[in-house]
């Protein structure tokens, strides 16, 4: 089963206050993705793991997933999303495309820890 085009619309888009310098890459490349498969973003930039992914659905507002590179939201994110990365190299899986999950996804550089 293929998703259309608009999967690939999860095109990383920036919050308010993000740094724009970050370079965005996503793998596959392609428009087309199937339910099942794992789809990768990629950041490039230093910015001392300060790092966020946020997840939006239509209407609402974006939902924090991952901060600091790597800590996931596990009481309210599915393990089938991961973080990781440091230095200059970032990304953001999901192991298992779902339905649900065909929505906008965003990163934000962030100026300081959330832990302080």
């Amino acid at each position: 089963r293929e998703t259309p085009g608009e999967l690939l619309g999860l095109l990383l888009l920036w919050l308010p206050g993000a740094r724009c310098d970050l370079q965005m890459t996503q793998s596959p490349s392609s428009p087309f993705a199937s339910l099942g498969d794992a789809i990768t973003w990629q950041a490039s930039q230093s910015i001392s793991k300060y790092l966020a992914w946020y997840q939006q659905k239509p209407g609402k507002a974006p939902k924090l997933l991952i901060f600091h590179a790597s800590r996931l939201l596990h009481t309210v994110v599915p393990s089938r999303f991961s973080g990781s990365g440091s230095g200059t190299h970032y990304t953001l899986t999901i192991s298992e495309l779902e339905a649900d999950d065909v929505v906008a996804y965003y990163c934000q550089h962030l100026k300081k820890s959330l832990l302080t």
